[in-house]
């Protein structure tokens, strides 16, 4: 039990841990604020050569497909 008086971080050192809180505070608004910056983008892809086109927004929200004529086999 007498290494617990060595955990200077815990009690006794208050502005240690008040600038802690405080650069995860900031940590946390940054985050929040990339996050929305994530949804508020858009996402484009293409597949087959670029004979299907999607595009989506960071909330996972579809905005557009296309599909060009030369896909689709108008007997199916």
């Amino acid at each position: 039990m007498g290494n617990i008086g060595n955990f200077r971080g815990f009690g006794g050192g208050g502005g240690n841990m008040q600038a802690l809180m405080k650069q995860a505070q900031m940590m946390q608004q940054q985050m929040q604020k990339k996050q929305e910056e994530l949804e508020e983008s858009e996402v484009e892809a293409s597949a087959g050569g670029g004979m299907v086109e999607v595009k989506m927004t960071g909330k996972k929200k579809l905005v557009s497909i296309k599909i060009k004529k030369e896909v689709v086999d108008p007997d199916d």
